[in-house]
Formats: structure tokens, sequence, C-alpha cells
């Protein structure tokens, strides 16, 4: 059964006039659900509701959070009420969590503070050299320069032509044009792509990636109304080294978790150390 139409409407009914049913006991002054002998308050839900939401939105909202409560509250008592009383004190693993979470919290404003987030190119080319063997493409990628126009646009041979050309003044010509031309166009600039990701530009059905960008450097599509032009500067297949402008951001993700974990292993050597210098700790022996 749905039950969301008829929360929906007690929640409306409350929220406009919780102030005439006076608690006789005080325990459930403000309370404004039960589930056995557990109570949800006002405030419990303080800050739920972002300013500004619509009035039947906060309805929807709150009643659903409320919903919510009983569920939870429900399942829970049918869990403690099942479960070896023995195998539910979980005093050690809160304690664990805890420690955890505060260790977590100090660890990452002491990053935020302290960490040099600055890692330049010639850092990044050192690992790429080091560690080439680590970057294996998954799938192919390739450098492409493609336009897309109305199948009746007059420039058409000029802008195959132009596309296909290798000179720098060729592609400054075709940005011209489809600038002026309202012609969609886009330029690489050393930016690579994978195969997958062309396809969402270029209507393509290809049955072997790779096999196809060895046997194509230029390609023509078409569909009902548009033609589809893409000249490809370079490709690499999978499994073949990822080249490094396609591997610079994990790199420099990878060379920041690396700082980020020595970093925090000083810390932890320096604070051990500091204690065993000041004789802040003691073993004591059986």
């Amino acid at each position: 059964m749905n039950h969301k139409p008829l929360l929906l409407l007690i929640l409306a009914i409350m929220m406009a006039a919780c102030s005439l049913f006076p608690d006789k006991e005080g325990k459930q002054q403000g309370a404004i659900a039960r589930v056995n002998e557990k109570y949800l308050y006002h405030k419990d839900m303080e800050g739920l509701v972002p300013p500004g939401t619509a009035r039947t939105d906060s309805i929807e909202i709150t009643a659903a959070y409320i919903n919510n409560w009983i569920r939870q509250e429900l399942l829970l008592k049918q869990a403690e009420d099942n479960i070896d009383k023995t195998s539910i004190n979980f005093d050690k693993e809160i304690e664990q969590y805890r420690n955890s979470l505060i260790i977590y919290t100090y660890e990452s404003e002491l990053v935020k503070q302290k960490l040099d987030t600055a890692v330049g190119m010639d850092e990044i080319e050192a690992y790429y050299n080091e560690n080439k063997e680590n970057f294996l493409l998954r799938e192919n990628i390739l450098l492409a320069n493609y336009v897309k126009v109305d199948k009746n646009t007059e420039s058409v041979h000029r802008i195959k032509n132009l596309l296909q050309g290798k000179r720098e003044a060729d592609k400054e010509k075709l940005k011209d044009l489809c600038e002026k031309n309202g012609i969609e166009y886009f330029s690489n600039q050393g930016t690579w792509m994978t195969f997958a990701e062309l396809k969402t530009k270029i209507p393509i059905s290809v049955d072997d990636p790779g096999e196809f960008l060895r046997k194509n450097k230029y390609f023509e599509v078409k569909d009902s109304t548009t033609l589809y032009f893409a000249a490809i500067d370079e490709y690499k297949t999978k499994e073949s080294i990822s080249p490094l402008g396609f591997e610079t951001q994990n790199i420099r993700s990878i060379i920041l978790n690396k700082r980020k974990a020595e970093m925090l292993r000083m810390m932890e050597d320096d604070l051990y150390n500091d204690a065993v210098k000041r004789k802040k700790y003691e073993i004591y022996k059986k």
C-alpha cells in the first residue's frame, strides 16, 4: 500500500496546527512521529528543507524523511528483537570507527594546508619515462579533426580540401570558414580522444576500430541531413603504450598521492620519534 498521500495529508495538518495537540506527559512535546517508545521531533529535522523551497515540496521532503525514519526504526526494532544480545555489543567497533574518523579528518586538513600541489611537466615526463610499461592503453585513442556540415552547404568541396591539408595555414583558413558560416568544426589541438568519444560526435559504425584507424587517415560519413568529415593526425591502438599527453592528468594525480602518503608517513615518524624522546609512552613487560 502506498502511504505517501496519507503521510502528506497528516504532515500538512501537523505543520499547520501542531501546537493544538498538547502532550500529556511532556516527553512527546514537539514530537511528530513515534515508533514503539522512540520519538521523532521537529528539532531532528532542522536544516532538512533548503531555504526557499516551495511549501508543497517542503511537505513532500519532510514526509519522505518521516516515512524513512519510521521504516528504519521498525527494522531496527525487529533486528534487535531477533539477534542474540551478546552479538550486538558494538562498543569496540564504534570506538575504532570514531578513531579512524578523527584521524582521517586531521590528516585531510593537514594535507589541505601543507601539501605542495604544484607538479611541473619535467616531473611528469620523468615519471612517465620511468614507468612507461604501466601505461598500456585499454582502448583505441586518436588525434582527430572533424567538421559537421549541412549537406546542402555550398563550400563542402573547399572544406574537405582544407581539412585534409597539412599546413597550419589550411587549419586557420578552415577555422575562419567554419566560424563565418556557423559550421561545427573541431581541431584537436593536441588533445587525445578515445574512439568511443569520436563515435558520439560522428555516427560511424566500425567492427574493428584498430584496423579502421590503421587504414583510414581521412573518412566521410553522412546521414539524411548532415555530412561528417574527419581527418586523423595520429592514433594509438589498445595495448600499446599510451602517449604522455593522454596520461598527464593521471600522472599528476599519482605524484600528488605519493607526496601525500610520504608527507603523512613523515608526520607519523616525527610524532613517534618525539614521543620516544619525551618518554610519552611506555611498554610494560609481563
